[in-house]
């Protein structure tokens, strides 16, 4: 009893009390936390189910999904090339069966590609790799071409032939159609037309130059045949002339002639001179239409 009516005694006794009751309500506070803990782990990793957990047929539909990804590409893949080959080889065939020769220059001035109408109008084996001086080998352009004007524009008489690639692929000009003498390798002198046309790519860059050749030696050749043909047609018309006044003073001498011995003569003199009339004639003719289907022939190629 006189304890109880300490107050140190009574106060150490609630705080002793109060430590106790803090004590066992922290202790059941930790255990409840924990197993609040437990709980929601317990809930994710269901929530959350491990590789091993998926059923083996999700696998089997990505693995054929991916199959079918694969054999899809492919089969774009190889179309792909099937066309790319396709193009390629109906590019290659349109060249080889042209009558024309064509030379592609790229950017650094050497032939990229050529066709085998080019080697046998320029006469080398094979072209390609060369540059525009060695192909034509100071070729000059004929007076007769249109004016060319270099990037100084300055305008010359005598401008090579490889000058003109060389224009086009360095300042991207315009098409250019010119003519040029041109002697093949072997000694054979041409006369060539080239029409070099600037490349440009989709994004309007410039690939390089083409040219287009074509031998007009032949035409030339027709041509010259063709002036030859008009002098030996006025000197036909002149012969014409003579031997029409010749049958006419036959014809006349035999309409005033009694004798017979001398009338057979001049029927005999005007039949001959008739008959060598006609042959000339005759043979001229003929000349003159061969001539006209080749000049035609001539002008469609030079077209």
């Amino acid at each position: 009893m006189r304890a109880l009516t300490n107050p140190v005694l009574v106060r150490a006794a609630v705080v002793l009390f109060c430590a106790g009751f803090a004590f066992m309500m922290g202790l059941i506070l930790m255990r409840l936390l924990r197993r609040n803990i437990d709980e929601d782990s317990n809930a994710s990793s269901e929530a959350s189910p491990s590789l091993e957990t998926l059923p083996l047929h999700l696998y089997n539909t990505v693995i054929q999904q991916l199959k079918q990804q694969k054999h899809e590409l492919q089969v774009q893949t190889q179309a792909e090339q099937r066309r790319a080959r396709t193009t390629e080889n109906f590019s290659q065939a349109v060249l080889s069966n042209l009558s024309s020769g064509v030379l592609v220059f790229g950017m650094n001035g050497l032939v990229k590609q050529t066709n085998p109408a080019a080697k046998a109008i320029l006469g080398f084996a094979s072209p390609t790799g060369m540059s525009a001086e060695d192909v034509f080998r100071g070729a000059a352009v004929s007076s007769g071409s249109k004016a060319n004007v270099f990037a100084d524009g300055i305008t010359d008489g005598f401008v090579p032939l490889a000058g003109e690639i060389h224009s086009v692929l360095r300042d991207g000009s315009s098409r250019r159609q010119v003519e040029a003498d041109y002697t093949t390798p072997g000694g054979e002198k041409r006369h060539i037309a080239v029409t070099v046309s600037p490349v440009p790519a989709v994004d309007g860059t410039l690939l390089g130059a083409a040219c287009l050749i074509n031998d007009l030696s032949e035409f030339d050749r027709i041509r010259r045949q063709q002036e030859l043909h008009v002098e030996v047609s006025a000197e036909m018309a002149l012969a014409l002339r003579s031997s029409l006044t010749t049958i006419s003073g036959y014809a006349q001498q035999l309409a005033k002639n009694r004798d017979p011995e001398l009338a057979q003569q001049l029927a005999a003199d005007i039949a001959s001179e008739a008959a060598h009339l006609d042959h000339r004639i005759g043979g001229f003719l003929m000349e003159k239409r061969a001539l006209n289907g080749k000049a035609a022939h001539a002008g469609s190629v030079k077209g």
